[in-house]
């Protein structure tokens, strides 16, 4: 089927539909996208208590704290957990009636390229979970804890509900801010930005990479940075992929 797709990039192998036919297709979309998250949704809220020993891994040394102060804590704990993780098993379905949607108005090479920004896209929204999983909330709850005991008010608990909502915020930032290399590079490849604008605007892009990790993060200097840094790092990855995308363009 990659063959397939790659054979006469500027062909449209479907037909144009009557505007009824567009209308059920997009319904179909909805519907399907509607059961999909809603099952997705349900099988995370069965999985919630796997994912909360997950969720709490990073708190490391603090996790005996973490605790439910209310009633309903468990009950809120599993339905931030159905929403978030229903959210994101059920991205890739999501996606796939998308795709089965738009799919026939667009040339073999569109679809190639799409798939390709999607493949990417996908990546990188992993790799800043990772990061995020992996690297800024330990440090994150050991800042907070830090700060805790030089203000003279160590915690020796810690509502789960709260621990919680930074975790998924701090994982979901993370993800979205790891597209700037995607969305600068598709800007490019549509010739709306130029690696030359992009190397002139540098400066003014740091700042803003502090602006934005100091909104998404936690109100902690250290999670800032770790949002920060890797936030300069892919302009500086994203003003090269233009600069070749531009040089293959003046080779053809």
């Amino acid at each position: 089927m990659a063959i397939k797709l790659l054979d006469n990039m500027d062909e449209r192998n479907d037909p144009p539909r009557p505007l009824l036919e567009h209308l059920m297709a997009l319904r179909d979309m909805l519907i399907f996208g509607a059961v999909a998250w809603t099952i997705c949704a349900i099988i995370a809220a069965v999985a919630s208590p796997y994912i909360l020993t997950w969720l709490k891994s990073p708190a490391a040394a603090s996790e005996d704290m973490l605790q439910g102060l209310d009633l309903t804590s468990g009950f809120t704990t599993a339905m931030s957990i159905s929403l978030w993780g229903g959210t994101a098993i059920a991205f890739p379905f999501i996606v796939y009636a998308l795709l089965r949607f738009i799919f026939p108005a667009l040339t073999k090479r569109e679809k190639v390229i799409l798939l390709s920004i999607l493949l990417f896209g996908t990546g990188f929204f992993l790799v800043g979970v990772g990061v995020a999983y992996a690297k800024t909330l330990p440090v994150v709850v050991s800042a907070f804890q830090t700060i805790n005991s030089w203000v003279g008010l160590p915690v020796t608990t810690i509502r789960i509900e709260g621990y919680i909502s930074i975790v998924l915020k701090t994982i979901i930032a993370f993800g979205l801010v790891f597209q700037l290399p995607l969305i600068i590079f598709v800007l490019g490849w549509f010739g709306i930005v130029s690696s030359k604008a992009l190397k002139e605007k540098r400066r003014i892009s740091i700042v803003c990479c502090f602006f934005i990790s100091m909104f998404l993060t936690p109100p902690d200097p250290m999670s800032q940075l770790m949002m920060a840094i890797p936030l300069c790092l892919l302009y500086e990855v994203a003003i090269w992929a233009v600069w070749l995308k531009e040089k293959s363009s003046r080779s053809e």
